[in-house]
């Protein structure tokens, strides 16, 4: 082969430019990390845990296409670089969580972990995740407590709630709305425990009082005798936590028992969320409290809203705002270190003080790296979920156990 190469570009030429590239990288090193600028085009791995089968699968899509909608509207480009996506079926199921988290982290070296819906393969996901050696970490939708609690890392965030979130403001909502003898009904498992126990938190110290507490076995949807009991004890009301085909049975049972006339169904906002269309007109009329509603009137909601249903089809719900606001913050967070993964700390730092124009309204971070923001009570009118008004301003969660050292 003469000097020349088949391409027509001679040694002289590859020298050259060489050292022209060599004195650029030189000259830019002040402005950006080295660890960046020797890998700089190299594609950010995005790791996500979410089912896309079973029950949850309409959660786990709706959090990925509006995470990869936000991704979409930064030109897929994360701090300047490329993203490689890696999507794995939790299929919700606790037993995978270890293989499946393991799979994401050792042999595919994401750089960033989403994930998961359920709080009990959470809880199995941080456990590995946490820790300095970890991937970042957003959780857009499991809430149980432990997550951002005794689980709490630095390394880890979460873009949805905690069941904290959704009990503790249902108690002065209640009793706003004038009803101060209530049953307290929930599926007894983690979740629903931790619901009502912060809803007692608020409810009874303001002079709320609980004829009742009626859990209900986990997952079962029979729910007659369990109503039979409620219509006997005459409560002015009932705050309840039901989800999914669950939610669809209960508020569906309750209607047709008689009981709207005379009781006064409350519940954690997945009651009726995304379930208007199953649950018909036996959802009228009934009070949820979540951190967004359909009809936030905001132009950042708005914006969403037609986004989302232009890339999808689809209608936005909670969890598609959830997932679109991890993806928010996983572009805050590279965006403020130009796309070097390895300056962790300074990126950790921009994830923290981040401060979210979200479609639900102002969304914000504790020290804990849980979401602070307001807590709505809704009202199905029509179908559609509506903002009677905000039941809590800036809605903290208390991260018991929580230490970040």
């Amino acid at each position: 082969m003469t000097e020349k190469d088949q391409n027509g570009i001679s040694r002289r030429d590859l020298i050259i430019k060489g050292a022209v590239v060599t004195a650029g990288l030189a000259a830019s090193s002040v402005l950006v990390p080295a660890r960046f600028a020797i890998g700089g085009q190299a594609k950010v791995k995005v790791g996500m845990l979410l089912p896309y089968t079973g029950t949850y699968a309409k959660l786990g899509s709706n959090i990925r296409d509006a995470m990869l909608l936000r991704f979409a509207e930064a030109n897929n480009m994360l701090g300047g670089r490329p993203i490689e996506f890696v999507d794995i079926d939790s299929e919700a199921k606790p037993a995978k969580a270890q293989q499946l988290t393991d799979k994401l982290i050792k042999k595919e070296k994401v750089d960033f972990l989403v994930g998961p819906v359920h709080s009990v393969v959470g809880m199995a996901m941080v456990k590995m995740a946490r820790g300095s050696r970890g991937p970042i970490t957003v959780i857009p939708n499991a809430g149980a407590d432990q997550l951002t609690g005794v689980l709490c890392s630095p390394n880890v965030f979460r873009t949805s709630f905690s069941s904290y979130q959704m009990g503790y403001p249902g108690g002065p909502a209640m009793l706003e709305d004038g009803h101060k003898r209530v049953v307290l009904m929930y599926w007894n498992y983690g979740f629903g425990k931790q619901v009502a126990a912060a809803f007692k938190k608020s409810f009874l110290p303001a002079g709320g009082t609980i004829i009742k507490e009626i859990p209900t076995p986990f997952p079962k949807v029979d729910f007659q005798a369990y109503l039979t009991e409620l219509a006997a004890l005459k409560p002015d009301a009932v705050y309840t936590f039901y989800a999914g085909g669950g939610a669809v049975k209960f508020v569906k049972d309750f209607a047709a028992a008689g009981l709207k006339k005379s009781i006064k169904l409350y519940g954690a906002g997945f009651l009726t969320e995304g379930l208007g269309a199953a649950q018909g007109d036996a959802a009228e009329g009934v009070r949820t409290i979540l951190h967004y509603a359909d009809t936030l009137d905001n132009p950042a909601n708005q914006r969403f809203r037609a986004a989302f249903k232009s890339s999808t089809g689809s209608s936005a719900d909670v969890y598609a705002v959830q997932g679109y606001d991890a993806g928010e913050l996983i572009l805050r967070g590279m965006n403020a270190v130009q796309g070097d993964t390895g300056a962790r700390a300074e990126m950790i730092a921009a994830m923290e003080s981040a401060e979210i124009d979200s479609p639900r309204g102002k969304l914000r971070f504790s020290k804990s790296h849980n979401p602070i923001h307001d807590i709505y009570l809704r009202e199905v009118v029509k179908g559609e979920n509506r903002v009677v008004r905000v039941a809590a301003k800036a809605q903290d969660d208390p991260a018991t156990g929580c230490s970040m050292a």
